[in-house]
């Protein structure tokens, strides 16, 4: 049975969007990218635009509508979301959702409004947002609601969210504008700076994904990289190795741990002690690359471990923060 008012959280992410239905768990995990025509008729969402990606004819556009973890584009986004929303629901729901969305740490009011706006134009009947450091915290099982530093570190497609949480409240947090997508694009650059090679984005993800890391690895991996030569402008294929996508990755993967330890160096003494021995916890879809944890434990001399679901923390909860809004300090003015 649905309550009167089904609960939604939506992890509205750069890359993907997944929707969480008290009761349901996540029964939405979808790309977040949208494909239409010419005159901005909505084609197809999620799996289907994506696939699309680099590969439509000129009266198509598949675009992406968040940038860095924030609305780029109002309309498509609140299109977006109502298909998600409706697909989430069912063709039988009756009564309009109460959404808690997320937003990055430190968004502005006016992002905030945004994406508030957006999942009431597109069907909600109340919408809440909620930092996605806090929501990757509950989703990560930490004890948030008691006193102590509870530090987590979300990275996603678009940005890095790094924060510490104390008695339902952020102490101190910070958003850096890199996630999967600038790895990706490092890996791109590194290719075509190295070989003269062009590859796409979804080539330079999957080469990151199978034999990227960010520490040594025991065993350096190889993989094999199709794309288009420079120089004859003819298709090619190349040989790489892990070390190489390492050096890659060397930049961006070197701002997320210069940042965390920022944000580390500002929290303050009475919380510092608890860090030592609870370390920091890693969630989102940058957090399972290869020796993340090990890099970030050696730069920070904490203990550090991934989340049991590193992919779907935020996800989850954004879910499970809609039962304890009354006890959340969300700065949501």
């Amino acid at each position: 049975m649905w309550p009167l008012a089904p609960k939604l959280g939506i992890d509205l992410g750069t890359t993907k969007v997944r929707v969480f239905i008290k009761g349901r768990g996540i029964v939405v995990q979808e790309p977040s990218v949208v494909a239409m025509n010419r005159k901005g008729k909505i084609l197809f969402v999620g799996e289907e635009a994506k696939r699309m990606l680099g590969k439509t004819p000129g009266t198509i556009i598949a675009r992406q509508p968040l940038r860095d973890g924030v609305i780029a584009d109002y309309t498509t986004t609140t299109a977006m979301l109502r298909y998600f929303i409706r697909k989430a629901l069912g063709p039988f729901a009756l009564f309009k959702p109460e959404v808690l969305v997320c937003v990055p740490a430190k968004a502005t009011n006016v992002e905030k409004r945004a994406v508030v706006d957006a999942a009431l134009e597109a069907g909600a009947r109340k919408a809440f947002p909620i930092e996605e450091p806090m929501a990757a915290a509950i989703g990560s099982g930490l004890p948030i609601m008691e006193p102590g530093a509870n530090v987590t570190v979300d990275i996603g497609g678009g940005t890095t969210n790094i924060a510490v949480i104390s008695l339902g409240g952020i102490v101190i947090s910070d958003c850096i504008r890199i996630g999967g997508i600038k790895m990706d694009e490092a890996v791109a650059r590194y290719i075509k700076r190295e070989y003269n090679l062009l590859i796409g984005e979804q080539t330079a993800e999957d080469l990151k994904v199978r034999i990227g890391s960010a520490y040594k690895l025991p065993q350096e991996l190889k993989a094999d990289v199709p794309g288009r030569d420079m120089v004859t402008g003819l298709p090619k294929t190349i040989t790489v190795t892990s070390e190489e996508i390492r050096e890659a990755l060397m930049e961006p993967v070197s701002q997320i741990v210069s940042r965390v330890k920022v944000v580390l160096e500002k929290t303050p003494p009475e919380l510092a002690a608890d860090m030592v021995t609870k370390g920091l916890v890693l969630s989102g879809g940058g957090a399972l690359l290869r020796g993340l944890d090990k890099l970030l434990s050696l730069e920070t001399g904490l203990p550090v471990v991934l989340a049991d679901d590193p992919l779907s923390a935020v996800a989850i909860g954004t879910g499970r923060a809609l039962d304890l809004l009354p006890y959340l300090h969300l700065d949501n003015e």
